[in-house]
């Protein structure tokens, strides 16, 4: 073959080379495009799926923000009459060794709320609202107690422990008899107005000690509390049906539940006495096992199978039942959750779906089978 034949031969084939990657580059080109016509119009779509649904709320006066999240189904709620939003089921107690795992699953399911304690050893941040709690510290004599002091120090150690900024509320868990609760209120208006802390609220106090609270920081112009953290379930009522909405209507005082199912006592276990291994069954639970054995333990238990009854025709489960009980109340911002596994926060969570089965008649008949309903000016189970 000569050498200009061979130039040519070569000439062609590179030239049917770069023919072949000009197509190949065109093809690849209107792949991209139709890939992002398609992208577009998936975010077309569901941007006129997302106004479809605000424009049905607003139609039926129910915000975006106010209705079950269309993503996963949570609630969320104001904390007292402050602007902060919170899910009406929040992050409590959960087991050391699950604790990344169970709030990872938790805000992937829509919490927002983790409540943690100053003696604890442990999304975005702007999306959580984190609390904590200060009394207990350290054994001294000055790392306890609710002084200006043990508050700005404990705080600050607290901070330092969760590697933190800020605490989005910070509670005064249970009422300091050694500290005047003027200093208490100058002490928590002091670390939120240094950023420390973006509200106070208490935990355990009385509703005349939540008022003295509020008294005072209105006549010193301090920071008052926003909410109480109390105790709340099936057997425990007075203070959360009677006591708190009064404080709410008055100086918007919002209330925030712990301990759903009494330390474990609604969850069903022991209604054919202490299993094995149960937490009643435990070293530290006496208290816990003398009350489901007393009498007035015996009586609970009772009560209980007559409810599991009723959760079974809900198709749920009777911690289900439960906490959904709990938030049925209009007057609870926030019911927290205590797990020490993933398949029971899960258990816990779907408890919202209930929510609609609750009706009337229902709710009604779980009063009957209680017998404790505490005497109220109003009913505040809506």
């Amino acid at each position: 073959m000569s050498l200009s034949s061979m130039s040519e031969s070569v000439h062609s084939g590179l030239s049917c080379f770069l023919s072949e990657q000009a197509l190949e580059q065109e093809e690849r080109q209107q792949r991209s495009s139709q890939l992002a016509e398609f992208q577009r119009l998936r975010e077309v779509r569901a941007a006129a799926q997302l106004k479809n649904l605000e424009d049905f709320l607003r139609m039926n006066h129910v915000s975006l923000r106010d209705s079950m999240s269309y993503a996963t189904g949570m609630i969320y709620r104001n904390l007292g009459k402050s602007g902060l939003r919170v899910s009406c089921l929040g992050l409590g107690e959960c087991c050391i060794y699950m604790q990344e795992e169970l709030m990872t699953l938790a805000y992937e399911n829509g919490i927002n709320l983790f409540d943690t304690a100053e003696v604890y050893n442990s999304g975005k941040r702007s999306s959580l609202v984190i609390t904590t709690k200060i009394f207990w510290g350290g054994k001294a004599e000055m790392e306890r107690g609710l002084s200006r002091k043990h508050i700005i120090e404990g705080l600050r150690a607290s901070l330092e422990r969760l590697q933190l900024e800020y605490i989005d509320v910070v509670f005064a868990n249970r009422p300091d008899p050694n500290t005047p609760i003027e200093e208490t209120v100058r002490a928590m208006t002091h670390v939120i107005n240094q950023g420390m802390a973006m509200y106070w609220g208490t935990s355990r106090w009385t509703s005349m000690e939540i008022m003295e609270a509020y008294s005072v920081a209105r006549q010193f112009n301090q920071i008052p509390p926003i909410c109480e953290q109390a105790e709340y379930h099936m057997f425990q009522r007075e203070k959360v049906e009677v006591q708190l909405p009064d404080l709410f209507h008055k100086i918007g005082i919002g209330a925030m539940t712990w301990s759903p199912l009494a330390c474990g006592i609604i969850s069903g276990k022991y209604t054919k006495g202490i299993p094995p291994y149960s937490r009643a069954s435990l070293k530290g639970y006496q208290w816990m096992k003398d009350k489901i054995l007393s009498e007035e333990g015996h009586r609970q238990q009772v009560k209980l199978k007559e409810l599991q009854a009723v959760a079974e025709r809900l198709g749920c489960t009777l911690p289900q039942l439960a906490i959904a009980w709990c938030l049925k109340n209009e007057g609870v911002n926030s019911v927290l959750l205590g797990a020490s596994t993933t398949d029971q926060l899960m258990e816990n969570i779907r408890a919202i779906q209930i929510l609609p089965k609750l009706s009337l008649s229902i709710i009604s008949e779980v009063e009957n089978l209680l017998g404790n309903k505490p005497y109220s000016k109003k009913d505040f189970r809506s």
